[in-house]
């Protein structure tokens, strides 16, 4: 079972690393669902011995993106080839929810060369079948999905359903909510081959001033290295 690991700095990535993990998510703001990281975090994952696939999201929210924001995205999918990356994982939505198919060829388009990975703009896809065939005509490797759940362990039905309209052309990922608590629900039932976590562990901010002046919350959650090897083995 290949593990992709979500990071959001650089400490994530190098537990990622150490932990065994396969395969990494870069992102920022992982609380708000993970925006694209900066130039910086991307030349640092380049480094890294495992593939680094960059999230491309401009800002927090919905998917409905304007030409303004597209062109942002473009630039962004550029930072992450210049830097070496792997890959980019996008989404796009219509304000019905449907997948923008126009808006994802336009992405994907300018990403030729790189892997892509379609994120959870698909889990608000109100027609689970048609998602999936826009996914494969646009040529995506996989589609990260928590099945239109909270928690992909909430979401088995609905990604079982997304498998069988894959059949074999496109990997369905399972992720959201994934850890050794709810694995469980998740595999072997899946015929999967692949899966996504943070494998995270619960930290509080020392500092009470940091907190005070609105720096940091007072608690939160990293990428541990043992968190991850733990997941990695779970499927030995």
């Amino acid at each position: 079972m290949l593990l992709e690991v979500c990071v959001e700095d650089i400490g994530g990535l190098k537990a990622a690393v150490a932990g065994g993990g396969d395969r990494i998510e870069l992102c920022s703001a992982l609380a708000v669902g993970g925006l694209t990281p900066s130039a910086g975090l991307m030349a640092e994952a380049a480094k890294m011995p495992i593939p680094a696939y960059a999230i491309i999201r401009p800002r927090a929210g919905n998917f409905v993106y304007s030409a303004d924001e597209l062109d942002v995205m473009k630039r962004d999918i550029d930072a992450a080839r210049n830097a070496g990356l792997r890959g980019v994982v996008l989404g796009a939505s219509l304000p019905d929810r449907r997948l923008d198919f126009d808006a994802l060829a336009i992405l994907t388009a300018h990403a030729e060369g790189l892997g892509t990975t379609l994120h959870r703009a698909f889990d608000l896809a109100p027609d689970i079948a048609e998602a999936v065939e826009m996914a494969v005509k646009l040529g995506f490797e996989r589609i990260l999905t928590s099945g239109g759940a909270k928690t992909a362990a909430e979401g088995v039905d609905m990604l079982e359903q997304a498998i069988a309209a894959a059949a074999g052309r496109i990997s369905i990922m399972p992720g959201s909510g994934v850890t050794l608590a709810t694995v469980g629900r998740l595999w072997p039932r899946l015929q999967i081959s692949e899966i996504h976590a943070s494998c995270s562990a619960a930290f509080a901010e020392p500092d009470e001033r940091v907190v005070a002046l609105g720096f940091s919350a007072p608690s939160g959650r990293r990428t541990d290295a043992a968190t991850v090897k733990a997941l990695k083995t779970f499927f030995d």
